[in-house]
């Protein structure tokens, strides 16, 4: 008996053993299948989320035309609306707001009941009135042949829209400030243009509009392209006026062109103030990205005052975006704004000096400052050769541009802003730290020998040289014949530290408070010399200075001041600031008095502006950049000239890589005789 019942508990074991075999067999299933469910359900959210960011997509790029295949199929006609007239109505809005960068954020899709999903999610855009910022959007999702598509109503338009109701839209664009020189003149005004364009209607058709256009492209250097792109914009209809460029003059009217006359920016003194006034450009994506407030019609400052003030002028676009019914009668108002106009930019520029200088320099590279020394007033900015800003703001050509862009010259290099070397003008300021620091005895003569010169036998091969081989020199010689050996010697006499000090004393390294952009000046790559050759040479300005044309002028107007340095000034409500005792008035004296002999000495080599029968003070210079010493390199000329210590002006110029027989002094005779008569 206890041998059966043994066995009996021994078959019951064995009956069980393969419960606990099948059940993790089991749950290893299930689980299997809730993963592979959560899958396949992971993947049709991503498939929903791929819908509505692809209708979101078709809105930002303009492809109307694709937004009906994101839809139920029946959606439209719910609506009241057929596929071709949803198509319709969202290319008339979005083209006439001007609608640009759509934006969506914080998209939700969550499931309800019947296989149906709410979709919500926000939309940001620009417009031609300023920003739309996280529209709330609601729609539903269903599926339609297994694959999901949105539910259309016009509340996917704007939320706030529904049944027939429409869009208005008014702009009310502000007045661009001016910008003025110093007698009220206008450098930047807005005056009438004419502006050249088309009717397509007036075309004809066929080859006869083929024709028409061939002969519109070329009476007034535009190609048959970009006519016809002109043409195909979306708003265009039969009878309205396509815009293509703006002209001077019409020259007898193809058939299919017209002129309609429009307010614009206009530049009077043209390339003659180009790279001071700069130029405007059609607001960009770009644009709005970094400045949202922005409308996305209009335009924006791309260079010069007109970038660097461009918040000043442009003032704030007024008008009003708003949602009304079918009979035109107000519901929502989306964004609604009141026009600011821009305000006026006064400068302390003389325009009639400023043209003047610009043509002096007769197209030839370099540029010219002219500043009051007493106030800091800048008179007169000129890069030269330069651009036309009208074209640039208007409508330039790609030729016209190509021709600019591809010109050795470089007619968009702006002068007025890169650092040169200045060239024995410099000598000036070397003479000065000199005779402060006592170094320098201004009528002890040295004896050089010779055209050139090295301190000994460790530089090698260079030779600072000289162009008068005079045997005795003397301060006032020094720069009545521009003597670079007397300065290098005295340089190298004074020694670095005393020399840098002085030169502290200046505006190198300063960060100059003007709305244009520039590097400080310096006086070399490193804050020591690395050699008593590069000491030598930055005494007679060259080394590795760099130092533009606006700085060199503010350097210089110590000498105009009794030792007092005053910063420049562009703007006339702009606060005047100076810096007092940079070199000694005594120093002054006999800085200016030297000066004085450089123009009325014969041997001078400024002599030949005594010509123009007043006194004047100044200074040549020539900077040469080469490789090696022995042969030629480029040279930059430059002229410092004013009437001495009471001067109501500073006049520095300078000519980049000039040719035999050619400087700075000889371009400046007609622009001095105005600064006597005006300012002096």
């Amino acid at each position: 008996m206890t041998e059966h019942l043994r066995s009996q508990k021994n078959q019951k074991k064995k009956a069980f053993k393969p419960i606990f075999i099948i059940v993790p067999i089991i749950l290893l299933l299930v689980a299997g299948a809730g993963f592979i469910i959560h899958v396949t359900a992971e993947k049709k959210q991503q498939q929903r989320i791929a819908l509505v960011e692809d209708f979101t997509r078709y809105l930002a790029q303009g492809k109307y035309e694709s937004l009906p295949k994101t839809l139920l199929a029946d959606t439209a006609q719910r609506n009241g609306y057929s596929n071709k007239e949803i198509i319709e109505k969202y290319q008339n809005i979005f083209t006439a707001i001007d609608a640009k960068n759509i934006k969506m954020t914080n998209l939700k899709i969550t499931e309800q009941k019947d296989n149906k999903y709410q979709v919500t999610y926000e939309l940001s855009l620009a417009t031609a009135m300023g920003q739309l910022k996280n529209l709330k959007y609601q729609t539903y999702l269903a599926y339609e042949k297994e694959q999901p598509k949105l539910e259309w109503g016009p509340n996917m338009i704007f939320p706030q829209m529904s049944g027939k109701d429409k869009v208005s839209l008014t702009v009310d664009e502000p007045v661009r400030g001016e910008i003025l020189d110093r007698n009220n003149q206008p450098l930047a005004e807005n005056g009438q243009l004419q502006q050249l364009g088309v009717v397509p209607q007036k075309l004809g058709e066929g080859t006869e509009k083929e024709k028409n256009i061939k002969k519109i492209a070329t009476d007034y250097n535009l190609t048959e392209k970009q006519i016809t792109q002109a043409l195909e914009q979306s708003w265009v209809k039969p009878d309205y006026f396509v815009p293509l460029k703006i002209v001077d003059e019409a020259k007898g009217l193809p058939t299919g062109a017209s002129i309609k006359e429009i307010t614009g920016r206009k530049y009077p003194l043209g390339a003659a103030a180009a790279h001071l006034v700069g130029y405007l450009g059609k607001i960009t994506a770009e644009d709005l990205k970094k400045h949202p407030e922005l409308t996305s019609e209009g335009q924006i400052g791309r260079a010069g005052l007109e970038a660097a003030y461009d918040e000043t002028l442009r003032g704030k676009a007024g008008g009003k975006l708003a949602i009304t019914d079918e009979k035109g009668n107000e519901k929502t108002v989306l964004l609604e704004n009141t026009k600011q106009d821009g305000k006026t930019v006064q400068l302390t520029i003389d325009s009639t000096l400023q043209e003047l200088a610009y043509h002096a320099l007769a197209e030839k590279s370099g540029a010219t400052v002219v500043n009051a020394p007493k106030t800091g007033d800048l008179l007169a900015l000129v890069s030269s050769p330069s651009y036309d800003p009208n074209k640039m703001t208007n409508g330039i050509s790609q030729k016209d541009y190509d021709a600019y862009e591809k010109d050795e010259k470089k007619p968009f290099l702006n002068r007025l802003v890169t650092g040169y070397a200045p060239g024995s003008t410099f000598k000036t300021i070397t003479a000065a730290i000199g005779l402060d620091n006592g170094s320098l005895n201004p009528n002890e003569k040295l004896a050089i020998n010779g055209l050139k010169w090295q301190q000994d036998s460790s530089w090698g091969d260079y030779y600072v040289t000289r162009v008068a081989d005079v045997a005795s020199v003397d301060l006032k010689d020094a720069l009545v014949y521009s003597d670079n050996i007397y300065m290098a010697q005295e340089t190298l006499k004074m020694g670095e530290k005393a020399f840098r000090s002085g030169l502290d004393k200046f505006i190198f390294g300063e960060k100059m408070d003007l709305p244009l952009a520039m590097n400080p000046a310096q006086i070399s790559n490193e804050k020591s010399f690395d050699s008593k050759i590069l000491l030598a040479d930055t005494g007679y300005g060259q080394g590795q200075l760099l130092i533009n044309p606006i700085q060199q002028a503010t350097m210089y107007s110590v000498f105009a001041n009794e030792g007092t340095l005053v910063y420049p000034k562009l703007v006339t409500d702009a606060k005047e600031k100076e810096k007092t005792a940079v070199v000694k008035s005594s120093s002054v004296e006999k800085v200016n008095e030297d000066l004085k002999a450089v123009v009325s000495d014969p041997n001078g080599t400024a002599h030949s502006l005594s010509s123009l029968g007043f006194t004047l003070f100044a200074k040549t210079g020539t900077a040469e950049i080469k490789e090696k010493q022995d042969e030629r390199g480029q040279e930059n000329s430059f002229l410092l000239a004013y009437e001495g210590k009471n001067s109501g002006y500073l006049f520095i110029s300078m000519l980049e890589n000039r040719q035999d027989n050619e400087s700075a002094t000889q371009l400046a005779p007609n622009v001095l005789q105005y600064l006597h008569d005006h300012y002096e």
